[in-house]
């Protein structure tokens, strides 16, 4: 994805960022829509960003879209990204403190964590969201937020194929994804429903609020430390 990035801010343009998964067809990223204006952007997003308050932290940035909008509106956020190219091509757009890391090394504590474009799915199975929260814990400030969204993803399958039967939960997935000749490696992706996010969250010590559904099944969480 950060060689994909780096082409469309250096050239306009970018080839195909396809996507691979065991259980889907081929898919594919359109690059154009990691630039997207606050314009562009669906409601559920734009409502996200309305929701951000105080430090930030922009997890899994790519182009540094939100970053961009939230530092325009005066919000002191920090934009992480595994990705070198994507990194250094935040920098170029003018995003002011952004860092090559993942959530789970990140030192600094924050009143907001912004988890957009299926943020949460980072987290990769069930099993990992009490570790997950354990994190929260540690770097969400007294009074701090979770801001998420993800799908459930139930739809897309048969009636003869009933998701209490599946080994795993059905919103376990693996993707891998390749640009021009870069094959990345595979990795672990996580969508999940909201009761069931709202069910671990509140074991793990936490509230989650639906803040708004969009029109794909999917949903935009609010998640914050219980009083």
């Amino acid at each position: 994805m950060g060689a994909a990035i780096s082409d469309y801010w250096k050239n306009g343009k970018a080839s195909r960022l396809r996507v691979f998964s065991p259980m889907f067809d081929e898919d594919e990223i359109p690059v154009e829509t990691l630039f997207r204006s606050y314009e562009s952007m669906p409601l559920l997003e734009r409502h996200a960003l309305e929701l951000v308050k105080g430090h930030t932290l922009d997890v899994g940035a790519g182009a540094g879209c939100h970053s961009l909008i939230l530092q325009e509106r005066g919000i002191d956020v920090d934009a992480i990204d595994i990705s070198p190219l994507s990194v250094e091509t935040m920098r170029a757009r003018g995003v002011i403190r952004v860092f090559q890391k993942d959530l789970f090394s990140v030192g600094d504590r924050y009143d907001t964590i912004l988890m957009l474009m299926n943020g949460i799915g980072i987290v990769g199975t069930i099993a990992r969201l009490p570790q997950f929260f354990q994190l929260l814990d540690d770097i969400l400030l007294p009074g701090g937020q979770l801001i998420c969204d993800s799908t459930d993803i139930s739809y897309v399958f048969d009636d003869d194929e009933p998701l209490d039967e599946m080994i795993n939960y059905y919103g376990e997935l693996v993707y891998r994804m390749q640009y021009k000749d870069i094959l990345g490696k595979s990795f672990p992706w996580l969508y999940i429903d909201s009761r069931t996010l709202g069910d671990v969250a509140d074991a793990c010590g936490y509230d989650l609020r639906v803040a708004g559904n969009g029109q794909d099944h999917d949903y935009l969480a609010l998640i914050t430390k219980k009083q």
